[in-house]
């Protein structure tokens, strides 16, 4: 007699997979990124999208090598990105930077959730106090220094570019993010007037804010080859109502401004972040140079 054989199969290492369920795990949405790229989302409205749900993640990622992204805003999280300088670039880094900052301002930079980058750099999680709602910022902090929080996400561990992979380096729980740095990362007025005119200060009306509200899904909604030229309008259009006084400047920009990084790494425009931000500016000034009359706006 033969004795029967038997044939164990198993499958294949999926370390992405891994990575994603060990984040979700941490209760940290998560959502693809398309592979070897870490700005170009596999799925539209990725904020909303991300998951935690653990069936959702072994079926998007058993179809393919998906990067990970990591939704900061739903986690609860603001991620401090500390930059290397790039060629031709001058003074400290982003960990001197902000070191230099945190004693100027005498506050602590506790040890916390740490991811190296492939081009030398840090991320590190912090949570996000309670009540507190931060946008990402793009060297506002300091040179070489952004953070990503409502609106942004962040490549999360175990993805990989060409430039390289992106390591875990300390896994504790992520501290909550200090006082201090909390106020340097929070919309500035004098960012927020940067447009090269005076703007009139005034209390959003209800028209304004339904205004406003629609031309910032109308930027969410937007499909791929027309970005640029509706984040543009949205903006203009906007800008007529600030002019006016029926819309807060700050309100405005920080919104159209977090529509428009929703956007960002998808149909090649818009690059990053500050593309946004011109833009914006750009439609706000020179809506607000043509301001809607009163009572055409009731």
């Amino acid at each position: 007699m033969s004795s029967a054989t038997s044939v164990t199969t198993t499958a294949a290492p999926n370390p992405m997979l891994d990575w994603a369920l060990y984040l979700a795990g941490l209760g940290w949405p998560v959502f693809p990124l398309r592979p070897g790229t870490k700005r170009q989302p596999a799925v539209k409205d990725w904020e909303n999208r991300a998951s935690t749900d653990p069936v959702r993640i072994r079926r998007c990622w058993t179809a393919d090598r998906w990067n990970i992204g990591v939704a900061t805003g739903p986690a609860g999280l603001v991620v401090v990105d500390l930059d290397a300088p790039k060629d031709g670039d001058h003074g400290p880094d982003g960990a001197a930077a902000l070191a230099a900052l945190a004693a100027e301002r005498g506050g602590p930079l506790p040890a916390t959730f740490t991811v190296a980058t492939p081009s030398g750099g840090r991320h590190w999680y912090y949570r996000c106090p309670p009540g507190v709602r931060l946008r990402n910022t793009q060297g506002q902090v300091c040179a070489h220094v952004d953070t990503r929080a409502g609106g942004g996400y962040v490549v999360g561990p175990g993805s990989v570019t060409a430039e390289g992979g992106y390591e875990l380096l300390d896994e504790r729980a992520p501290a909550e993010l200090p006082a201090w740095l909390v106020q340097a990362s929070s919309v500035r007025p004098a960012a927020a007037n940067s447009a090269p005119l005076e703007i009139r200060s005034a209390s959003p009306t209800a028209y304004g804010s339904a205004a406003l509200r629609g031309e910032v899904q109308r930027v969410r909604d937007a499909q791929p080859g027309t970005y640029n030229a509706v984040l543009s309008s949205a903006a203009y259009t906007i800008g007529r109502k600030v002019g006016a006084g029926l819309i807060d400047h700050t309100s405005a920009r920080a919104e159209l401004i977090a529509a428009g990084e929703t956007l960002i790494g998808s149909a090649h425009w818009p690059p990053h972040a500050r593309e946004v931000a011109r833009v914006v500016d750009a439609g706000l000034a020179k809506g607000a140079s043509n301001p809607v009359r009163r009572k055409d706006a009731a």
